[in-house]
């Protein structure tokens, strides 16, 4: 046994030792992540410090010491820290994103917005800034200024979520809820397990519920928008005359509703995928196309479209969605092993964002 040990401990000596610095360093980097996660600041910190030696041109190392002290809300040291990276080369917009935060929590949001306007200019495409930026409009409530951001960084940074989850929150409270709804349901293909997703659930069933009103036997109300203006351009577009897409879809879906008589998860499932055949029979999608319907259009053509909508709906009536699964537990694993290996193809090719209409 002794002998054993000891060969197995030369073993590890030889392969220290033929370690490239930079292979120490990142060695001692993963080291100091797991001290952070588990609290222990100062010595993640000094893991830190020794691994920047090693391999000092790498941004990594100081950037996760500044998110050390950031964690342990010096953020004096953090913004010390993160100015000394703005030279660097390979400097990110992580950099931009933390520093700025930096200086709003320190009182001072001014600089903070003219930290991630400079990363904004050196990063054109980077949906964490975007996302900052905008929320510095959402906490004084100035709710258009920061969709413009958010939404211009769904447009640049489209697979980045959570510009997807605060326009959608805002629209679903607006008067606008049908850019909530379509934001809604792409976050909820990005980011499939968090709080978040659960919110978004439950804002897009109560949505659908309340907008769509069985008024009587022969009657139902819509109403997911009212900005019905029409622009020259639409006007005078080159691939024919335009309408705005609230009034396209409203009516469209008003044809998904008929001899509905509630609105439940089951029930939308059925509206839900008649808005889809309607949408593509009607060739609106070579007018308006539209990436999470073609999506829809896939689930709904490999047979998924009832447990894509409970999922969906998960939260909205937990009750109902219980039931519905203890009946159902097949159809939502073959779902499941289904899109795990298809998710939501959002690309820079290949992406919605309101504007593009």
């Amino acid at each position: 046994m002794k002998k054993i040990f000891v060969l197995f401990f030369f073993a590890l000596s030889l392969t220290s030792y033929g370690q490239s610095d930079k292979e120490k360093a990142h060695d001692l980097g993963m080291k100091a992540i797991q001290e952070m996660e588990s609290g222990n600041i100062k010595e993640a910190i000094s893991l830190l410090k020794k691994a920047k030696k090693l391999d000092p041109k790498n941004v990594d190392y100081p950037y996760e010491i500044a998110y050390a002290h950031y964690l342990d809300q010096d953020y004096k040291k953090a913004i010390k820290v993160l100015n000394g990276l703005l030279d660097y080369e390979t400097v990110t917009d992580r950099v931009y994103q933390m520093l700025g935060n930096c200086y709003d929590i320190e009182g001072d949001p001014d600089l903070a917005i003219e930290t991630y306007e400079k990363g904004i200019k050196l990063f054109p495409n980077s949906g964490p800034l975007y996302l900052e930026r905008g929320n510095m409009h959402l906490h004084k409530e100035e709710y258009n200024k920061a969709l413009n951001y958010y939404e211009t960084g769904i447009e640049k940074d489209p697979r980045f979520p959570s510009n997807y989850y605060w326009s959608a929150k805002i629209y679903m409270a607006s008067t606008e809820k049908l850019w909530g709804v379509i934001y809604g349901e792409i976050f909820m293909n990005l980011e499939r397990s968090s709080k978040r997703t659960s919110e978004i659930s439950e804002l897009l069933y109560q949505t659908y519920k309340n907008q769509i009103t069985i008024t009587s036997d022969t009657s139902t109300s819509i109403s997911f928008c009212q900005q019905m203006t029409m622009t020259l351009e639409d006007l005078t577009n080159p691939d024919g005359f335009k309408l705005p897409f609230c009034m396209v879809y409203e009516p469209t879906l008003i044809l998904s509703v008929i001899d509905v008589k509630k609105i439940n998860p089951t029930t939308l499932t059925g509206i839900r995928s008649k808005f889809i055949d309607n949408y593509y029979s009607s060739e609106h999608n070579k007018k308006y196309p539209n990436m999470l319907f073609d999506y829809q259009k896939k689930i709904l053509e490999a047979g998924h479209f009832e447990a894509y909508n409970h999922w969906i709906m998960m939260k909205g009536d937990p009750e109902d969605y219980d039931a519905w699964l203890d009946n159902n537990q097949d159809k939502m694993d073959r779902f499941v092993d289904w899109f795990m290996e298809n998710p939501i193809p959002v690309s820079k090719t290949n992406h919605f964002f309101r504007n593009q209409y």
